[in-house]
């Protein structure tokens, strides 16, 4: 097996110089700062809000990274795939290293949304090149091995994350929750520089910029409407009527392009084969799933629960401890009882951990949200590694760099979708309830800055008033959770039997 799939791979890597555990280090580290990232901007959320304020917008510093994550992962698998691995690798941590600084350097709400716009855009070449390039030096066997050291980086970044996090924002500045990125790009493109080496041929392609612009203003559209819808707009309005008939426009000449162009930007052949179709529509599900917790677990814990932001960051830990335990497990798993066994197991999980969240109340306290995110993480971390590498395993070199990004892609694009979605919900119910029992205090959205700033002095019937419409806005959410961990199960379940050699 290891010498047919070297056969194959051969004028691409060249085997015989790379050095692997130094490459596995590079990619183990970029995984490492791409996982900080997530835990730790999390954690530090709510005090950022409290420092610059605009709870109204509080999705959109999500949705505004995930946005460009979603759009440029499509075209950095192309490009890693048609100009080799490093130097798309290392382009796209030099622009996401650049968003890191400049998002330490916001003043205000506005400026931290574009900051993270530019972070995005880097973040794309980030994760998908660097998983890869691991497909590319490992074979099926190695790779459910190397995912005991891949799945390290997770639950060390689920201590580390979270602890500097609450120390950062209690002792020095949210500031260094995105400048901590600096040093880890940095020796990670060192690294990849260093030690991997490979063969590209030389070859005149195209890039599909019409395809990536047609799906990034579609997707742009429907993320306006779903974090505006019900908030600045009725979701009957002629607003939104207007923008989702535009953006389905919008993607009906995406798929036209991806037809007729040379080299498409998503290859629509690859989504004929029935594992990768439902590996990437599932990944789409889970993928809101996962934005619905990791966004909002720590509002719930702080604003409701009253807790502080170190003790919301380790809810989110127990989250990112099971993502790798599962994911060591899955490697053992799916080569003795296959990909789709696999991925059931991951969905109970997944349903069980939802579950809990729709169940969750002030007075449960946060060992209960720890254990609704450790079962979601167990139901990620299985479903998250039997895609990925069945999808690897069912493709070429040629196609793994734009078949590993496109499924990527789909759980981007569901965190982007869901960021938007949930926070939509959440401000939309946060609002209602407050028109209707704010009883004259002239409560909005951004009241719930004070919720969030342990320095605030919020009387009693004020604060009872923010606590329960957040704790019953949040709660829409997390129901919202479990109907999609639903939906992923029964989309598991459609999986093919036959597994792939």
């Amino acid at each position: 097996m290891k010498e047919a799939l070297i056969e194959k791979d051969r004028g691409k890597l060249d085997h015989k110089e790379t050095k692997r555990p130094f490459v596995l280090a590079a990619v183990m580290l970029a995984m490492f700062m791409a996982a900080v990232e997530a835990t730790i901007v999390s954690t530090a959320m709510p005090a950022i809000v409290a420092e610059i304020g605009g709870f109204s917008k509080y999705s959109w510093i999500f949705s505004s990274y995930l946005l460009m994550n979603s759009v440029t992962i499509l075209i950095y698998g192309k490009l890693a795939d048609l100009f080799g691995r490093k130097p798309i690798f290392a382009f796209g941590i030099i622009i996401f290293l650049i968003g890191s600084v400049l998002c330490g350097l916001a003043d205000s709400m506005e400026t931290l949304i574009i900051y993270r716009f530019i972070q995005g855009i880097g973040a794309g070449a980030v994760m998908p090149v660097a998983t890869t390039i691991v497909g590319d030096i490992y074979t099926v066997e190695e790779r459910a091995k190397i995912q005991g050291y891949l799945s390290s980086v997770w639950g060390i970044s689920a201590i580390i994350g979270p602890v500097l996090g609450g120390l950062f924002v209690e002792y020095i500045s949210w500031k260094f929750v995105f400048w901590v990125n600096v040093p880890l790009g940095i020796l990670s493109m060192a690294g990849i520089g260093l030690f991997l080496n490979e063969r590209i041929d030389k070859k005149k392609s195209s890039i599909d910029y019409a395809g990536a612009m047609f799906m990034l203003i579609a997707i742009s559209l429907l993320m306006i409407v779903l974090v505006e819808g019900g908030v600045r707009w009725s979701w009957t309005s002629w607003e939104v009527a207007a923008l989702l008939a535009v953006a389905c426009c919008f993607f009906i000449l995406f798929i036209f392009q991806e037809n007729r162009a040379d080299d498409p930007m998503m290859p629509l052949s690859l989504w004929k084969n029935r594992s990768i179709l439902l590996a990437n529509v599932t990944s789409l599900t889970t993928g809101m799933m996962l934005m619905g917790i990791s966004t909002f677990l720590p509002t719930f814990v702080q604003g409701v629960m009253g807790k502080s932001a170190m003790v919301a960051g380790f809810t989110l830990t127990t989250m990112s401890i099971g993502w790798p335990i599962a994911s060591t497990v899955a490697g053992r798993i799916y080569l003795k009882a296959g990909f789709r066994a696999t991925s059931i197991l991951g969905g109970i999980f997944l349903l069980a951990g939802s579950l809990v969240f729709v169940m969750l109340s002030a007075d449960d306290g946060p060992v209960h949200a720890m254990i609704g995110s450790f079962l979601l993480g167990v139901g990620m971390g299985l479903t998250s590694t039997s895609f990925i590498v069945s999808i690897q395993s069912a493709v070429d070199w040629k196609e793994r760099g734009i078949a590993t990004a496109t499924n990527m892609f789909m759980r981007n694009l569901g965190n982007t979708v869901g960021a938007a979605l949930l926070g939509g919900i959440l401000n939309s119910k946060l609002q209602t309830y407050l028109e209707e029992h704010s009883a004259g205090k002239n409560l909005n959205i951004d009241s719930a800055n004070n919720l969030l700033n342990p320095e605030s002095d919020l009387s009693g019937p004020i604060k009872e008033v923010l606590e329960s419409g957040l704790s019953i806005a949040l709660h829409h959410v997390y129901f919202v959770v479990f109907l999609l961990a639903i939906l992923s199960v029964l989309f598991i379940f459609f999986l093919p039997k036959r597994e792939l050699k």
